[in-house]
């Protein structure tokens, strides 16, 4: 690969913070190691599911570079950012996300029609996060609603069918973001004010908006609780969520309504263990049950 390649896959996957894709990505894998129980799997449908994850996500982050590209600017965290920073051309960010969105809908199509009718409304939920900041602090609960839907969407293309009991993997991942996603936005609580945007912490202020975080971190670890019985775990998978429920507190206590310098740490460091860690849990468990 030439330097100059190089240097744009490298732009790219800055613009977009590619390597984020370790919170979302491994509740999608858990969700299709728990599938496997109902429906096989081969190594083409795995592949297909990774290709409509980036796909997803590449599309959705670069959809809300282009739309916040102006907000960027203005904020001396963001600024720097590949578009604001004039590293990026908006009409190349344009055809970065065109590429993304017929990526994830090829990639949905291979794992089936129902996979693909639902790809655009899918893109659709996604793109619409980048505007809600811009009216309602609920911006943060529709954000978690948007990334939840990939666990359901690795169940069914999997299993070709609805299930009840995976809502409560998509239920764990949308508290687990939208609360991380309060403690984040702490960081722009008078950027966001100065220009009229929404947010808990701008609505409720910083303190009010940290204890909403916790509660939904609290959802998150029932909702994992709650997939011991519905799933029949196992020990493994209960060690793991009570690893995850101290790695929550952990995080929530790294904030606080005075000092938010802790929030890259909370942020960057713990929520990527948090992840992994559910999906190397919920692996080993299902490994166990069928070696024991």
């Amino acid at each position: 690969m030439s330097c100059s390649l190089m240097g744009k896959v490298l732009t790219y996957g800055r613009m977009i913070k590619f390597s984020h894709t370790v919170f979302a990505l491994p509740f999608a894998l858990s969700a299709a190691v728990l599938a496997v129980r109902d429906a096989g799997i081969d190594v083409s449908d795995l592949i297909w599911i990774l290709t409509a994850m980036v796909g997803a996500r590449s599309a959705a982050m670069g959809y809300n570079r282009i739309i916040d590209a102006d907000i960027d600017a203005g904020n001396p965290r963001t600024c720097q950012r590949e578009i604001p920073a004039g590293k990026l051309p908006l009409s190349a960010a344009w055809a970065f996300v065109i590429a993304s969105s017929m990526l994830f809908v090829f990639s949905a199509a291979m794992l089936g029609t129902a996979c693909l009718i639902l790809s655009i409304p899918v893109l659709l939920v996604l793109f619409g996060y980048s505007h809600t900041k811009r009216f309602t602090w609920l911006c943060h609960l529709y954000l978690g609603f948007a990334i939840s839907l990939a666990p359901l969407g690795a169940w069914i293309a999997l299993t070709g069918r609805f299930s009840w009991s995976i809502l409560l993997l998509s239920s764990a991942l949308m508290s687990y973001i939208a609360g991380f996603d309060i403690l984040y936005a702490c960081q722009d609580l008078d950027v966001d004010r100065r220009d009229g945007l929404c947010s808990m912490p701008v609505f409720f202020g910083p303190r009010t908006a940290l204890r909403i975080s916790g509660g939904l971190h609290v959802i998150t670890f029932i909702s994992l609780g709650l997939m011991y019985v519905a799933f029949d775990m196992h020990g493994i998978y209960l060690a793991t969520v009570i690893l995850i429920g101290g790695l929550l507190a952990v995080e929530q206590k790294l904030v606080n309504p005075d000092d938010f310098s802790r929030i890259n740490i909370a942020f960057f460091n713990v929520n990527s263990i948090i992840s992994v860690l559910l999906f190397a849990g919920i692996l080993a468990d299902e490994l166990v049950r069928r070696w024991v």
